[in-house]
Parts: structure tokens; sequence; C-alpha cells
């Protein structure tokens, strides 16, 4: 019996006239103000000020389905806080047939305003007082305090509420929150709750000195003579109610500790890490001279349980600098040696630049037999009919200006069958074609090699297939080593469209040579685009790639 009685006091200690050992009486405006449930079919009215935190009413007939607020298209949740601010204002209708009208308050239309009011800083384990925002200016105090939707006089805890104070006998870390007090007013006949916000933060008891994350103890920092200097001292304080935390620099004249004066230091930082707090305080040395060196410097911490302190000393930075006959003969040294090795790895691709941007030019009147020799390998049908390239349209008049007109079809054929032809046909080359101008029974190595000494220039057209094609890729090796000779020939590649030397990757894999020559070779890119001015811009940028002396234009268009 006796146990049972225990239990009951501690689950519901707010029946008790007792309140922290004092018998509270109850008045009658207290009675009137409790909390009464909502009911469907209710119009209620509240008062809000704008900024302060808000919930929406619950209807305690409906708590197994809470329900929600609707203004126009836009919902609220009952139980859900939110900040009011003007546009919430506004009448709200629920599914149970309730209203709920809004009105939120200018804060400079009230009476009176306090904004530290609206938060209240409490101790852990200790009693606590949550005034209501404006209590001293309403003579009506009787209100009733709510924690989200429930009245505190129904949670299980020991606390009184009077004259609009709200007395917590013994604070919790679970009272870290928003309050509300709800006070009836009466406004032309309609009965108003007024509620106000209070924010609470419990915090507990500062039971520890000072704590130093930087500097340590006996700690030495290096400095330069005629440079600035920062003393930086960064203390972890217990949270307090009363802030007690005060951080300061001094310096001690030749270490004495008993011989110091207060620095000149910025203003602190301070960076909340609940439930501690980091405290940073700087004082800054404009120049760092000799004599700084002879003293120490002290950071000193204090708060309301006990006080702490760190010394430090000034330690010159030894500065390390190379003797100018060793130093600068050195660093030229690995300066050539870096160039020297960056040229004997890409010796090949210099070599392959020079020659294919500046060696041509003094070829270019010297007689050969051919003009051009294009090198390529039939694609696939689907792969032609996408280059787009017409040979019967003339790209360039006798003049080498563009055709205005130009109307090039993709029916009209490959790139491999259309070079040929305009090369020849329209701008007078004279062109070498394996198939055609080689006779047979011959070697063919031979005759590849001697056709291309032959020729002031090779044209290689690179598709997948022509990476495939063995005898194919021994043409573009075979031309290769013929620009890298003193009788080099110009050199070209076209690459189809889809295909560029990023992604190639044929089987078997090329030669090395031809992998880094594709790289730094001139080319061009046709393009499955079949627009007049991509058309347009292939034929100028292979026109303009072709040798100076030696070709014929085509007879002017009728």
């Amino acid at each position: 019996m006796q146990t049972g009685f225990v239990l009951f006091y501690f689950l519901f200690p707010t029946i008790s006239d007792q309140c922290c050992g004092k018998t509270q009486r109850r008045t009658k405006g207290d009675k009137n103000a409790a909390a009464k449930p909502m009911s469907a079919d209710q119009h209620y009215h509240y008062k809000v000020v704008e900024g302060e935190v808000f919930v929406m009413p619950c209807n305690s007939l409906h708590v197994a389905s809470p329900i929600k607020w609707f203004k126009a298209t836009k919902g609220k949740e009952c139980g859900k806080e939110f900040v009011a601010e003007m546009e919430d204002s506004g009448t709200y209708s629920s599914l149970t047939g309730s209203y709920l009208t809004l009105q939120v308050i200018n804060k400079t239309s009230l009476r009176c305003f306090q904004p530290n009011e609206s938060s209240v800083t409490l101790l852990v384990d200790a009693g606590g007082e949550i005034r209501c925002p404006g209590r001293d200016c309403y003579n009506n105090t009787a209100v009733v305090w709510y924690k989200k939707n429930k009245t505190v006089s129904e949670q299980s805890r020991i606390s009184c509420e009077n004259k609009g104070l709200l007395h917590l006998c013994t604070v919790y870390e679970s009272d870290t929150g928003v309050y509300y007090c709800d006070r009836q007013i009466t406004e032309q006949g309609v009965m108003w709750t007024f509620r106000r916000a209070v924010n609470v933060t419990v915090i507990p008891h500062s039971s520890s000195s000072p704590e130093f994350k930087y500097p340590s103890v006996n700690m030495t920092e290096k400095v330069e003579l005629g440079q600035p200097h920062t003393l930086e001292c960064e203390v972890i304080f217990d949270v307090e109610e009363k802030i007690s935390q005060k951080v300061q620099w001094f310096m001690n004249f030749g270490g004495d500790i008993q011989n110091m004066t207060l620095l000149h230091m910025e203003q602190a930082q301070v960076k909340p890490m609940f439930p501690k707090v980091e405290v940073t305080q700087k004082s800054i040395i404009k120049e760092v001279m000799p004599q700084h060196l002879k003293h120490t410097y002290t950071c000193f911490a204090s708060n309301a349980v006990g006080n702490n302190s760190v010394t430090i000393k000034l330690q010159k930075k030894m500065q390390v600098k190379w003797p100018s006959l060793v130093g600068y003969p050195f660093a030229c040294f690995l300066l050539v040696a870096g160039l020297g090795i960056i040229v004997h790895v890409k010796w090949l691709e210099l070599q392959l630049i020079f020659r294919s941007h500046f060696q041509f030019g003094k070829l270019d009147g010297e007689e050969k037999q051919f003009d051009i020799f294009v090198s390529y390998v039939w694609t696939v049908p689907s792969v032609e009919e996408a280059n787009g390239l017409s040979p019967s349209s003339k790209p360039y008049t006798e003049t080498g200006g563009c055709k205005s007109n130009m109307k090039m079809q993709s029916s009209e054929g490959p790139i491999e069958k259309l070079l040929p032809q305009v090369l020849e046909n329209q701008w007078g080359y004279r062109v070498c074609l394996l198939e055609r101008d080689i006779l047979p029974g011959g070697a063919y190595t031979n005759d590849v090699v001697l056709t291309i000494n032959s020729s002031r220039m090779l044209i290689c057209v690179l598709s997948a297939e022509y990476f495939a094609n063995s005898n194919a890729v021994f043409v573009l090796e075979s031309g290769v080593k013929a620009l890298l000779q003193m009788s080099a020939p110009k050199m070209l590649l076209i690459w189809t469209g889809g295909t560029s030397s990023s992604f190639i990757q044929p089987e078997p894999p090329l030669p090395k040579l031809v992998q880094r020559a594709l790289k730094v070779l001139p080319s061009l890119q046709t393009s499955t685009d079949t627009s007049p001015t991509a058309i347009r811009s292939f034929w100028t940028s292979l026109q303009k790639a072709m040798p100076a002396h030696g070709a014929r234009l085509a007879s002017q268009e009728n």
C-alpha cells in the first residue's frame, strides 16, 4: 500500500497543493484560464507576436489522427512549431468543422516589448522561473503554460503557475525547448487567446576550471625578427548562466611572473560547443624585436570555478640560406637536367612537330612524280553515308572563293571516294592511288616506300577499318619514317566521323612510332553534320593544308 502511494505521488505530482515545499493557492483566474479541450464546430481566436514561435492547437477529440488546419491551399499541422510571419494571419479550417482565426501582431504595436523576455537560461538540477512576456504590461496575469500542445500542469513534474510565472521546482535537460503562455483577452466582444513564446535553454552547472587547448605548458613558438607575430590562446569552458569566463595575455619581463604587464588584445572569439564553449583570445606583436625573446608570455584563463594559466617563450627562427656560389649553380643544374629529361622523352614528338610545320616549306618547289599520295581503306556503307561530302559541287571557284549555294548530299559517296575526285578533278593535283597507279607484281613494301618518296604530300584517311588493315598501317608508318628524314614529304591525317586518336585501340596494337605520331601530326576531322557550313569549313581547311605549288585550279564554272 505504501509503495502504491509513492508511485502515485511520483506519477502525478501536480495533483498535490505542495510546490517546492510551499503551499500554493490556486486563484479563480487560474481556474478560468485552465485549458479546455477543443471540440468540433467551434471557432477559436489566437493572437501571436511576429517573429515568435507558434504551434497550431490540436483537437483533443481526434488524438488518434491529429487535425490539420487549412487556409486556402496551404495547410499547417497541429503540434508543429513554426515562426509566425505576417502572411500567416487569416482564418483556418479543419476537416472536423472547427475554425481558427490567427492574428499575427507587429512587435512595434505592443504596449511594451522586451526582446530579452523571449528567452531564458536555466541551470540543470536547480529550480527556475519562466516569466510570461509582457507580464508587467497587462492586468490579466492569469495564464496557462504549455509545452507543445500539452499544458505543463498535466505533465509529470512538480511545478507552480502563479501570476504569469511558471516555477519549475527541478530543472532537467529535457526542459530545453519552447514554452507557451496563453492569456485570455476580450476585444469587441470576441474572446482571444494571446499566446507568447519563451525559448528555454538548460545548461549544466559550471563544475570545472578552464582547460587549455592551445598552447601547451612550456611551449616555444618560432618567430622572425622584424615581422609581426600573433599570440593565440584557445581555452575550453563549461557553459555558464552568468558568464564569468575571462582570457587574458600577459608579458613577463625577463621571465619574472611577478613582473608582468597586460597586453593589448583583440575581441575574444567565442565558439559554442554545448555543453562546452571555446574562447580564443589573440594578442598581436606588431614587430618582433630582440628584447621580445628575453621575455615570457602567460595566457591567464578564469571562470566562476577557478583559474588556470600557461606560459610560453619566443625563439628566433633560423632561416636556411643557400650560399650563392653553391645554390645558384645547383638550381641551374636541376633546371637544365629537367629540360633535358623532357626533351629526351618528347624528342620524337618534337621532331615530327618541327618537320610537319617548317621543314616541308623548303621542298614545295622540288620536282616530284606525284603531288598527293592518298592512302585509305573503304569503310562500311553505314559509315560511308554519314560523311556527307559531295564531289559534284565544287567547293571553290578558280579564284579560290567559296561557292554561295553548296548542296552536298550524303548519298553521293564517302570521303574515300570524294577526296581523290576533288583533289584531282577540281583542284588539279596529281594524285597517286595504290590500287590504280601502282603496277601489280612488284614488292608491296618497296612500292609503298618509293611512292611516298616520289610524292610531295601523303594524306591518310583514318578510320576503324584503316587501323585494322596491316597494309594501311604500314603506309602510315612508312610516311612517319620518311617525315623524320631530310627528304620529308608533307603529311596530313583526315579522321573520319566518330573516330579520333583519343579512343583508337585496334587489335593488334599500333606500332609505338605510329601511336606517338598520331598525337602531333597535322589533322582534320570530318563530321556527320551535313550542313553547308560544316561541309564548307572542312574543304576550306583542307585546301589551306595543300602544297602551295604544283596545283592547277579547276576551270571556272559556267
